[in-house]
């Protein structure tokens, strides 16, 4: 048996299913959570300023520039329990399938 040709290979890996992307630190986002990729994806990392921790859970402000799909001022809440562990000990957000969804929010162990 032959082996396939080289540019069958590239061909059938370049067209394979997306996956879950990488973090800008390495980490690979949730697959439930990230659509896209490294520079059109809806996960981010974003500014600690955009984050307040309040009273079982954090207090999420937005606004254009902080994440690449924010267009406008958003405000979410979200409950300590609702947070997923990030892996890099910064903030994260995915935003899907609008700026207008918390999809899920990732939170560094200092913050749990």
């Amino acid at each position: 048996m032959r082996n396939p040709p080289l540019t069958f290979l590239v061909v059938f890996l370049l067209s394979a299913p997306a996956v879950a992307h990488d973090a800008h630190t390495g980490w690979e986002y949730d697959k439930f959570c990230c659509n896209g990729d490294n520079h059109s994806g809806d996960c981010q990392m974003i500014s600690t300023k955009n984050v307040r921790i309040i009273n079982g859970g954090y207090q999420i402000s937005l606004g254009p520039g902080d994440h690449r799909l924010v267009t406008r001022p958003h405000n979410f809440s979200l409950p300590q329990s609702e947070a997923r562990r990030s892996k890099d000990e910064e903030y994260h957000i995915c935003l899907y399938p609008t700026e207008d969804t918390l999809r899920c929010f990732y939170a560094p162990d200092m913050a749990f």
